[in-house]
């Protein structure tokens, strides 16, 4: 793993919804946009009437595509930022009907995963259980699992991603880092409330990946700038402090953290046996009690508490015991998608650890590439594109970036990692009905499930009563968990109960 105070945090270690490790290409190097310029024409909305089938009924709908333009004090154009919303019609009073705001990660992801993954009219489908490729060109079908029947939906893609761009009184880079970005998307939000007259609604976030951070922030950020008082956050496979994915010298933390997603992992590929939550729960004591004490003694651990260690680490994770021993017990995320398959000749998914797609070098001793991304990302774009332009009937000719760089981008956070959970912690504070959805996945090696719940417990302050208002639910597919048709129920479930009041 790379060391935080090396390089600028994250690009350090990882883009989210990017597709490399912390071994690999850096987000910074992928396919930057044209972003100073500013469209050759301003493009009005566009609007469509559509009607889905969720739940047996039939649901009548709006998609509204549009850009939203961000002006600076003096009224000049700061940036155009692109979105779709849903909303159901035949509603006349919408007191009553909730509004989620949605946006996934990187930083410098479109909104498309979310989009047609789960939570829109339309949703891609994947065969079987989500880990095999579709035959090209992917085809989106409707989307019986759309929170559409129970909520109306606005899909953002932040500045540099999908559509939006810096206009040309404005500067990308005002727009990529932490706190620009949770301005951005918060202005934004404010300015669509009132366009919309949705002030009287209850309001919802919902960021996957890096967007739980954006999603963090903001529940204080509207709070506290525009008096926005949100009734719920939905983390979905994200995260909130650093520490918990960043591997460096001195700190074990990630170690701890990966380690039961490890162990889910290898039960799913039968490389260790037995009950599946008997093992989890075995792995999650272990992680953060006597692996974290050996961890802690560094080169002073004995060399038979090395061995017994070793030997529990192999009983959870079917990597050999002597592999473990040789790695100093510390095996990162990409050491582990290339060990665990290694004599039948695959490497294992980032996104998705369920997916082991054939090795293409065989000697290396970390993952080459990630099967799970490869997977998605051809699938979403094509899907997204065609669904632009045939359905929705919004075209541009610049590209539509379904994930950029958009480096280096600034974290605010000289000399330390970036925590957001404190921020979650002031807005529930000051906002004692906020209720937080917390959704992770077991095959998830990108956000590994137990970091979120572990950034909570170093809450010490938050009184017990409010810790009530975090509900905690798991699914078994990796990040995109909802491309796995049983999960993809059980998340529009959990989804469903969480949007009552």
């Amino acid at each position: 793993m790379i060391h935080p105070l090396k390089k600028p945090l994250l690009l350090l270690a990882i883009a989210l919804l990017h597709p490399v490790s912390a071994q690999e290409k850096p987000a910074d190097e992928a396919k930057k946009p044209d972003s100073k310029e500013a469209p050759e024409k301003k493009l009005e909305p566009v609007s469509i009437k559509s009607k889905v089938t969720i739940a047996g009924k039939s649901v009548p709908y709006t998609a509204t595509t549009g850009k939203l333009i961000l002006r600076d004090a003096k009224g000049a154009a700061k940036a155009s930022v692109f979105h779709i919303t849903y909303t159901r019609d035949g509603i006349e009073d919408t007191k009553n009907r909730p509004v989620m705001f949605a946006f996934n990660g990187g930083p410098g992801s479109s909104s498309v995963w979310l989009h047609l993954g789960i939570l829109g009219p339309k949703r891609i489908a994947f065969p079987g259980d989500g880990t095999q490729p579709i035959d090209p060109p992917a085809r989106l079908i409707d989307n019986d699992m759309s929170l559409l029947d129970v909520c109306d939906l606005v899909f953002i893609d932040p500045v540099s991603t999908g559509y939006s761009r810096a206009e040309k009184d404005g500067n990308p880079k005002d727009f990529h880092g932490l706190q620009s970005d949770i301005n951005s998307v918060g202005d934004f939000i404010r300015i669509w409330i009132t366009e919309n007259k949705r002030w009287a609604s209850p309001k919802y976030l919902c960021g996957e990946s890096y967007g739980g951070i954006r999603a963090a922030g903001l529940a204080q950020h509207l709070q506290d700038r525009y008096g926005m008082s949100l009734n719920g956050v939905v983390l979905l496979s994200s995260l909130l402090d650093y520490r918990t994915l960043i591997g460096a010298q001195g700190s074990q933390l990630s170690d701890q953290v990966y380690l039961p997603t490890f162990a889910t992992t290898a039960h799913f590929h039968k490389k260790i046996t037995g009950d599946r939550e008997a093992i989890l729960k075995e792995a999650r004591e272990f992680a953060f009690g006597d692996y974290g004490v050996a961890l802690m003694k560094g080169n002073a651990i004995s060399k038979e508490e090395k061995e017994t260690v070793a030997a529990k680490l192999s009983k959870l994770t079917g990597i050999p015991a002597e592999t473990w021993i040789r790695k100093s017990l510390r095996i990162d995320p990409s050491e582990f998608r290339k060990e665990l398959l290694r004599d039948e000749g695959k490497v294992i998914g980032r996104f998705d650890a369920r997916v082991a797609w054939a090795s293409t070098a065989p000697n290396a001793t970390s993952a080459e590439y990630d099967p799970s991304y490869s997977l998605a990302i051809g699938a979403f774009s094509t899907a997204m594109l065609a669904y632009l332009g045939d359905e929705l009937g919004w075209k541009e000719d610049q590209p539509y970036e379904v994930l950029t760089g958009v480096g280096p981008w600034s974290y605010g956070s000289d000399n330390s990692i970036v925590n957001l959970t404190g921020r979650i912690s002031s807005a529930l504070r000051d906002n004692p009905k906020l209720r937080i959805l917390v959704m992770g996945a077991h095959a998830d090696l990108a956000t590994p499930p137990e970091g979120v719940p572990y950034s909570l417990r170093q809450e010490l302050d938050l009184p017990e009563d409010l810790r009530k208002q975090f509900t905690f639910t798991y699914y078994d597919a990796g990040h995109m968990f909802y491309i796995n048709p049983p999960d993809l129920v059980k998340a529009r479930a959990d989804l469903v109960n969480f949007l009552k009041p």
